[in-house]
């Protein structure tokens, strides 16, 4: 999992929440705070309006998946997977709709089924016109996290369809955000899992560029240089013969910090 990947918020817009049981509001407030074991506990209390029980179960079953990512403990896991499989999707609100997807994947991915898991999210992704761009761009990188993972658990002459999943999607991502963090780590990743290692490292240097433009330039930029120092490098000097690899690898060295230095 890459270092993008966060919690999404439980949102819903102020009028909705100035409507919903206060039990419900409140456990939203504590999950969206990072407050798990309160949000459980509030959940846990708001199920027992028959207004807000799916709701309730929703908040109640992401926050056992939050807590399980924090601690590890199997039976969180356990909870929201059993949580979750009753929860009424006709009975939420069109944002709820979304996050129980979203819980779901997160279920499939925590329990290692990596493939189904990006299938879902994928489902959430053709429902992302429901979040804040943040919020879009934690669930891109969930999905993409979860075909990185499908991907490295097969032999290795089986992963380029995968990683040309995630390209495909990042090249779009990037046409319509040329600054994301999130595309353009990703394409970056997913044109090396296709092998053509030349093209990731044009797609390095591009990224490098285009997240001036971006909101989060530091970050992508650090991510960018671990994985050209850290994998594209050696992997490309590895192509040359063996009497050439040492000069490769120090000439692209100098080509790269060139760029950053060119690209402040």
């Amino acid at each position: 999992m890459t270092r993008f990947v966060v919690a999404l918020v439980l949102a819903l817009p102020a009028a909705t929440w100035a409507a919903e049981p206060a039990a419900l509001a409140k456990a939203r407030a504590l999950y969206n705070a990072g407050s798990y074991d309160a949000a459980i506990d509030a959940a846990s209390t708001a199920r027992r309006d028959p207004t807000a029980v799916d709701a309730a179960a929703l908040v109640l079953a992401r926050a056992h998946l939050e807590r399980f990512r924090v601690a590890g403990a199997a039976e969180d896991l356990a909870a929201a997977r059993m949580t979750l499989s009753g929860v009424r999707s006709a009975a939420l609100s069109p944002r709820d709709q979304v996050d129980l997807l979203i819980g779901l994947g997160q279920t499939l991915y925590l329990s290692d089924s990596f493939g189904a898991a990006a299938d879902v999210f994928d489902t959430a992704l053709g429902r992302a016109a429901m979040l804040n761009a943040r919020d879009r761009g934690k669930l891109l990188d969930w999905w993409a996290t979860a075909l990185d993972r499908q991907a490295l658990a097969r032999p290795s002459d089986r992963r380029a369809p995968v990683f040309s999943r995630i390209v495909g999607r990042m090249e779009e991502e990037v046409r319509s955000e040329p600054g994301s963090a999130i595309a353009n780590y990703w394409l970056v990743v997913g044109i090396r899992g296709t092998g053509d290692l030349d093209r990731a490292w044009d797609a390095a240097v591009a990224g490098w560029v285009r997240a001036s433009t971006g909101t989060e330039t530091a970050d992508l930029r650090t991510e960018l240089d671990r994985v050209v120092t850290e994998a594209l490098i050696p992997e490309r000097s590895r192509t040359r013969p063996a009497r050439e690899q040492a000069d490769a690898a120090a000439a692209m060295r100098t080509e790269w910090d060139g760029v950053k230095n060119a690209w402040k």
